[in-house]
């Protein structure tokens, strides 16, 4: 094959590349499902059905009462058509993020609200993600799980413009929900720190003004209207949460009670007392109970 004909044929892969991205998603979709996912094939975006959502409610929920109320109560709004924020929350792994998302999900699925989960890999794809569903009478959160950047990724720059920043206004029918184990969303480092200056303005008092770098950093969190934090579980928390999930399996009281040493010796061995370190324990105590 002759050098000519090889640069012929790569420049012809890549007109056909930026073809299949320009060309629009998908538009086969079973909108009678209530959750989906967003998956590339070839360069192309489309939405997938979830068949089998888990099936959580809002009151096996323990000890996030602020914070179901917090996020319930903006779903609703939402729901309702009224104005709602783009939530982030973030703190403790395990302590109930994702599933109060899923709970609200199971809540609302039948007053029209609907749940799309986004890769953070697949973020870039927002705009049409929010085209393809902009003219649907049913109300979308778009649902990015564990998310977290690292140092010039693409996807941070494509989810602020998504959040707030686009010379086109967000549909009133999608919110971006967001979990994240960090505030904000970016690995912080003392060296970012170092260009921080601190200016006297000659009347006693001084003004900070924080380096470049780090109001990058927090840029991107303060666009999302609602920051909820969830916290580490203490002991008597934690017990709570294994005895509703135990209930949740069948477990009678008694055996609930007498449980709680073996619960306590599953937290210390996995060095967390998380609402998902109880569920575990309380999964696998019901399934030997079974035998």
């Amino acid at each position: 094959m002759s050098v000519e004909l090889r640069r012929l044929m790569a420049r012809a892969e890549g007109l056909l590349a930026r073809l299949e991205r320009l060309m629009p998603a998908d538009v086969d979709v079973d909108w009678s499902a209530i959750a989906f996912r967003w998956r590339k094939r070839g360069g192309r975006g489309r939405l997938e059905a979830v068949r089998h959502i888990a099936p959580i409610a809002l009151d096996n929920l323990r000890n996030i009462d602020r914070q179901r109320d917090v996020i319930e109560r903006n779903t609703r709004q939402f729901v309702a058509g009224r104005t709602a924020n783009n939530v982030l929350l973030t703190g403790a792994r395990g302590t109930g993020k994702s599933s109060l998302i899923k709970a609200c999900l199971n809540a609302h699925a039948a007053d029209g609200l609907r749940l799309i989960e986004v890769d953070k890999s697949d973020l870039v794809d927002l705009p049409d993600i929010v085209d393809l569903v902009a003219s649907r009478p049913e109300r979308f959160v778009l649902f990015c799980d564990d998310l977290s950047f690292e140092e010039g990724e693409s996807s941070y720059k494509a989810l602020k413009v998504a959040l707030d920043g686009s010379i086109a206004a967000q549909s009133d029918n999608v919110l971006i929900y967001a979990t994240s184990n960090r505030r904000h969303l970016m690995p912080e480092q003392m060296k970012d720190n170092l260009a921080t200056r601190h200016v006297d303005g000659g009347d006693g008092n001084v003004e900070i003004h924080p380096a470049d770098v780090v109001e990058e950093k927090i840029s991107l969190s303060e666009r999302f209207g609602l920051w909820v934090s969830f916290h580490p579980f203490r002991q008597g928390e934690y017990l709570a949460v294994v005895d509703e999930w135990m209930r949740h399996y069948g477990c009678p009281a008694a055996e609930v009670e007498a449980a709680r040493g073996d619960a306590l010796r599953w937290a210390l061995e996995r060095g967390s007392r998380s609402g998902r370190v109880a569920h575990q324990f309380a999964r696998d105590w019901a399934g030997r109970r079974e035998r």
